[in-house]
């Protein structure tokens, strides 16, 4: 343990907000599996392996009347953690240095439980720690995320793994290890003819690890522990310590083989009504490498067809921007990612449009139910069928909380105080909506730095015209408009 406690001081792991581990998205899945979670604004989360905070503190800031506590074996980075929080000024949240197999009840019962990146990678006694430090921490109405990899995907990971560690065993520089890892995986993939299985392996392995820093492949690759499980043999160790499966932090996609009706056919004949065998038995067709699991307590009851009183409990939100079609009583609505959708569908396009104009703000189902009542949707069965694939698409995003992000560009915007501490000194920083903006535009950082309520579009002006003077006039003013409107969509400005 004081080996990783010095790997992870002196090489360090890259801290993230991860949005799937926010309250609000727990509180919101728990929600429509039937669940009465402790409301976002009144609740209290504990991350375990926190790092520096990256992840908790960005919640603290936009959640001011909850609670927020983090723990990490890594003594520096919490420091690195607390010293941004006392630059904050933010009191809602504590981070300290710590082992999970040392803490315990003193720390309170929590209505979340956070731990991102841990579970897979330590021995068999922390990850049996961690287990029961959940299952003694957690509130009665409280839900746990753990990630951790899995198979039968982890298999073709823990391959790789061991010919990178063979081939780098004589070499101890974390930073030479990466380095040589990769170049011998791509004479590895250089090796084998094009169209080749194992080739195709080897480099959508090595596509997904160059995109990523030396220092998180160093720990997701190359430390001593590395320990995927199948999903059942996850869920019944929770099961020993009073927890049970609730659902994955993010609803399946589309094209999951959940959705085929010939594969569910086949799953109710092999596994029944037995969800833990058929997402064991779906993570076997999908070669899943990776899971985010939602845990809650095992005498909680679950209902997995999402009826029409628990959508009237959530609140709904879209980013979508619509364009008309040629086609009379047709639109085209498209994502951030660049997915388009096109309808022709009277509800679906009026509750996108009405999505739309309140973004990124999130409202309840009654807010613009008559609207929609307007146009014929109802919340029958065909209603919630509707709102459910829109949500499973990604076209509609569900809440439990509404983001204190404003509404509209004022007269003095104000970006997050969190993140305009990120843009000092980080190449991103953390939206309201705990998403993250990347920072490689030294005009956007500077306007960002700019924006604490404090200016007007004059004063905005005269400030960038004096950081840029090469630029003129009319450009930076165009892009000021420009920039505010994108932080205002993304929920980087305050209400």
């Amino acid at each position: 343990m004081h080996t990783e406690l010095n790997l992870h001081d002196t090489f360090v792991y890259p801290g993230f907000p991860y949005p799937e581990t926010h309250p609000d998205r727990l509180a919101a899945l728990a929600i429509l599996h039937g669940l009465t979670p402790t409301p976002v604004e009144q609740c209290r989360v504990l991350e375990i392996a926190c790092n520096e905070g990256a992840n908790l503190i960005p919640m603290a800031y936009a959640i001011p009347t909850s609670e927020f506590v983090g723990f990490d074996l890594a003594g520096l980075r919490i420091e690195r953690g607390q010293e941004r929080i006392r630059e904050l000024g933010i009191r809602n949240v504590r981070l300290f240095q710590g082992d999970l197999l040392e803490v315990g009840s003193e720390l309170g019962q929590f209505d979340y439980i956070v731990v991102h990146g841990l579970y897979a990678w330590v021995p068999e006694p922390v990850r049996e720690g961690m287990m029961a430090l959940c299952g003694e921490l957690l509130a009665p109405n409280g839900i746990v995320f753990v990630s951790y990899n899995a198979l039968p995907g982890g298999h073709l990971r823990r391959m790789l793994r061991e010919m990178m560690l063979f081939h780098v065993k004589d070499i101890e520089e974390p930073r030479e290890r990466v380095s040589a890892s990769l170049a011998f995986l791509r004479f590895l993939l250089e090796s084998r003819p094009e169209g080749d299985a194992y080739r195709l392996v080897i480099q959508k392995q090595l596509e997904e690890m160059e995109k990523r820093s030396p220092e998180s492949i160093f720990h997701d690759w190359l430390t001593e522990a590395f320990h995927p499980v199948l999903f059942t043999e996850f869920a019944e160790h929770a099961r020993k310590h009073g927890l049970q499966y609730l659902s994955e932090a993010t609803l399946p996609p589309m094209n999951d083989p959940w959705f085929r009706s010939e594969v569910r056919s086949a799953l109710a004949g092999a596994a029944g009504d037995d969800i833990l065998k058929q997402e064991q038995m779906l993570d076997f067709m999908r070669v899943r490498m990776f899971r985010r699991t939602l845990l809650c307590r095992a005498e909680r009851v679950l209902r997995r067809d999402f009826p029409a009183e628990h959508l009237r409990r959530l609140l709904f939100a879209s980013p979508v921007t619509s364009a008309p079609e040629e086609t009379p009583g047709t639109k085209v609505f498209t994502l951030p990612t660049g997915v388009r959708m096109e309808s022709n569908h009277a509800g679906a396009i009026a509750l996108l449009e009405e999505l739309e104009a309140k973004w990124p703000r999130s409202v309840s189902l009654e807010d613009i139910e008559p609207r929609l009542a307007e146009t014929g949707l109802l919340l029958d069965e065909e209603g919630v069928t509707l709102l459910m694939r829109l949500v499973v698409a990604k076209f509609v995003e569900i809440h439990a909380w509404k983001a204190p992000v404003a509404g509209e560009v004022s007269t003095f915007p104000r970006a997050s105080a969190c993140a305009r501490q990120e843009a000092r000194t980080r190449s991103f920083a953390t939206t309201l909506l705990h998403g993250t903006l990347r920072l490689d535009d030294p005009v956007v950082v500077r306007l960002l730095l700019l924006l604490d309520g404090t200016r007007d579009r004059r004063s905005l002006l005269d400030a960038m015209k004096g950081e840029f003077p090469a630029m003129q006039e009319e450009g930076v003013k165009s892009g000021i408009e420009s920039s505010l409107k994108h932080l205002l969509g993304i929920g980087m400005l305050e209400a």
